[in-house]
């Protein structure tokens, strides 16, 4: 008789895959919006309007995260594509900052750093939770020292704090693999499941692109004008 027992590994595997997928897709809505504005010269006659888009995209991971069990999860994929491609716009600034060499290869290195980091979340027996909550601590006192040094404009200071935003996010990387390889163990229906890999992928795709965006302060090269 065949057996109709579910391998609860199959069911973590299967939903983490949509995660990484989903996250994969957004990053490429991202990259592309980003490179096209940029050839198009658009986004450099935006002026404040990047900032209304700014708050925008906050407001949506917000939205979307307080939201996510009451979404139609075919609502909940197109806002997370719809801020994938909000992201692409407000990141596209970075392009006329730095080489696009070193964007390149900068984006490499946080791809390694995040597989690297995705994997140790996903295997090992340590209990992260603790490292999580105190990691959310750290980025919120992180935020504060960015907005003093805004006005203080020391570049020691910057490269300390992007030193430490590398960090922060390698190990919320870590943690919130770990959480969510955990938390896909409960997911049961189809519909739960594109809920879960949706939510779960905003969670990565934070971590990625802020990941990137410390390490460019470190790695990246400026462009000579």
């Amino acid at each position: 008789m065949q057996s109709n027992v579910i391998n609860p590994v199959v069911v973590i595997q299967k939903a983490m895959q949509q995660v990484y997928l989903w996250m994969t897709a957004g990053l490429m809505v991202t990259g592309a919006v980003a490179t096209t504005l940029y050839n198009s010269g658009f986004v450099a006659t935006m002026g404040p309007m990047m900032i209304v888009l700014f708050v925008v995209q906050i407001g949506v991971v917000f939205y979307l995260s307080a939201r996510i069990n009451k979404m139609a999860p075919t609502t909940a994929t197109i806002l997370f594509l719809a801020y994938s491609a909000l992201s692409g716009i407000t990141l596209t600034p970075i392009f006329y900052a730095y080489t696009a060499s070193s964007i390149g290869t900068t984006f490499f290195v946080t791809a390694g750093t995040f597989a690297t980091m995705a994997l140790y979340g996903a295997t090992t027996k340590r209990d992260l939770t603790g490292m999580g909550s105190m990691l959310m601590m750290a980025f919120f006192g992180l935020m504060i020292a960015t907005i003093v040094n805004i006005f203080l404009g020391n570049g020691i200071v910057s490269l300390v704090i992007s030193a430490v935003g590398v960090l922060i996010f390698v190990g919320l990387t870590a943690y919130d693999v770990q959480a969510l390889t955990r938390m896909a163990n409960n997911v049961s229906t189809e519909e739960d499941t594109q809920r879960f890999a949706i939510i779960g992928a905003l969670k990565l795709y934070l971590d990625f692109i802020n990941l990137f965006l410390y390490l460019l302060r470190i790695l990246g090269s400026g462009r000579r004008n």
